[in-house]
């Protein structure tokens, strides 16, 4: 399709638009000359926000920031955190729209320690000349190097900017200390689903947007809302890359008879149709960054469901971090560790089972690696669960700590050097295959540790079994 739909507006919205190609008869005119729909239609004030309501409140810093407010307080710099799409951008814009502003915009994609220091001189300037308050609006902090954001400080320390950054990442890893607690941290949620479906209704209708030349079904919405994942950018752009694919299958169609043009003389409107809102979007939005906070909150949740025996938790899970990229080898990793740590001896067969799947992912790789790797989750989530291995092992470490670590019982060491004989090394040990059930009754643990039980097995799978067979063996080697 040659040209665009709809015209870019004017900044004060009043919906100037450029030329126009010519349309053949029956057909909606589309002007040329557009900036994408999710930049047009994004909001001029704080009211016209759609989620984030807990931060939106009467006397909040978001409406301080924006002057809406005012208080005995001043505009305090901010760190928004959250998913893309939340609106990070769209309040550093309306907050821009404050009076006796200036707003300046970096992003840490390309800005250096050069761009910061020049726009802090300017900003000193301009709050001590011109009694004017610059809002520093910085993207993608988290790209920031430390160094990058040290040169930060001054500024906000003073008060020469009010910084408004933004990030996709956990602040507490990927913004330096001293910001963090010259700033406040904002956290901004998921966008509900009503909410992004009033996005696309308003988005159809408003002058800003499609301007009601297009209708969007109800199959289409619900197949955009289902795949967006929260992110009202994507249900944005997604919208309008719909109806370009209608209004492209309307320029191939001829042109209505005469006798079937619509009844007001206006053009045909296009209707976005499944079809269409599936060519535009045919895969839901994986929120999953591998370095960030979705890699350890997925993982985190992808153990704890194996942990909790919900099989089937634990294979969205899988899903989630195989579509998003995730390397294979990790998962098949941190299923080795939960089938020694969780399950143990309760099913010894789990072990083997995980380092199975990691080997078979290194010697097939992917695709075909997600088959054993889900064998294994499935293994493992219905599996009976034990740490007792796990909790006796930290018991132990704990005590070696504490210094209860006492000599090692002379009839247990060494003798096969020369000389180990006359230092009492190896006398009175008693071999335990000379003995007729192959169990010695000895000491074997320091005597600060003799009768400590580490290894307490549980009432589950295999290790009911061993919890009778160990009352035996401790009752032989303990000669009790």
């Amino acid at each position: 399709m040659t040209g665009s739909l709809f015209d870019d507006l004017d900044p004060t919205g009043s919906g100037a638009s450029g030329p126009h190609e010519e349309a053949p008869p029956g057909r909606a005119r589309r002007p040329r000359g557009r900036s994408p729909l999710a930049v047009r239609m994004r909001p001029r004030s704080l009211d016209e926000i759609v989620g984030q309501q807990h931060l939106l409140r009467p006397g909040s810093p978001l409406r301080v920031l924006a002057g809406e407010d005012r208080g005995p307080a001043g505009p305090s710099s901010i760190i928004l955190w959250g998913p893309p799409g939340t609106g990070k951008t769209t309040l550093a814009h309306v907050i821009a729209r404050g009076v006796s502003r200036k707003f300046v915009e970096l992003s840490a994609i390309t800005a250096g320690v050069k761009d910061v220091r020049r726009v802090m001189d300017e900003a000193l300037t301009d709050r001590d000349l011109h009694g004017r308050t610059t809002v520093l609006f910085l993207d993608e902090i988290h790209r920031f190097t430390k160094a990058q954001q040290d040169a930060l400080l001054p500024g906000v320390e003073n008060q020469w900017v009010v910084l408004v950054a933004a990030t996709t990442e956990n602040p507490s890893f990927s913004v330096i200390s001293p910001l963090l607690s010259r700033s406040l941290l904002l956290t901004l949620q998921p966008l509900q689903r009503a909410d992004i479906a009033g996005l696309l209704e308003r988005a159809v209708a408003d002058p800003r947007g499609l301007d009601g030349k297009v209708e969007l079904s109800a199959e289409a919405r619900e197949h955009l809302l289902d795949l967006c994942g929260g992110d009202a950018r994507k249900a944005l752009t997604s919208l309008e890359a719909a109806a370009g694919v209608a209004f492209s299958e309307l320029d191939r169609e001829p042109g209505p008879e005469p006798d079937r043009e619509p009844a007001d003389g206006g053009a045909a409107v296009p209707v976005i149709t499944r079809e269409h809102a599936e060519e535009a979007l045919d895969r839901a939005a994986v929120r999953y960054d591998k370095n960030g906070d979705q890699h350890y909150d997925v993982v985190s949740a992808f153990i704890k469901s194996i942990r909790g025996s919900d099989v089937d938790a634990a294979m969205h899970y899988l899903a989630r971090m195989l579509e998003a990229g995730e390397d294979p080898r990790f998962i098949a990793r941190r299923l080795i560790i939960s089938a020694s740590e969780d399950i143990g001896t309760a099913d010894p067969t789990a072990l083997q089972t995980a380092v199975a799947a990691a080997e078979a992912v290194q010697l097939i790789g992917m695709p075909e690696g997600r088959i054993p790797l889900a064998q294994a989750v499935a293994h493992l989530a219905t599996a009976p669960k034990s740490n007792a291995a796990y909790t006796a092992l930290n018991e132990a470490v704990a005590d070696v700590r504490a210094g209860r670590a006492g000599p090692v019982p002379l009839h247990l060491r060494d003798a096969h050097y020369p000389g180990a004989g006359q230092l009492g090394h190896g006398r009175d040990y008693v071999y335990s295959h000379d003995e007729p059930n192959g169990v010695a009754a000895q000491q074997y643990p320091p005597d600060e540790l003799v009768g400590t039980d580490y290894y307490r097995p549980v009432d589950r799978g295999r290790e009911r079994q061993i919890a009778q067979q160990l009352e035996v063996l401790r009752g032989i080697v303990r000669g009790r």
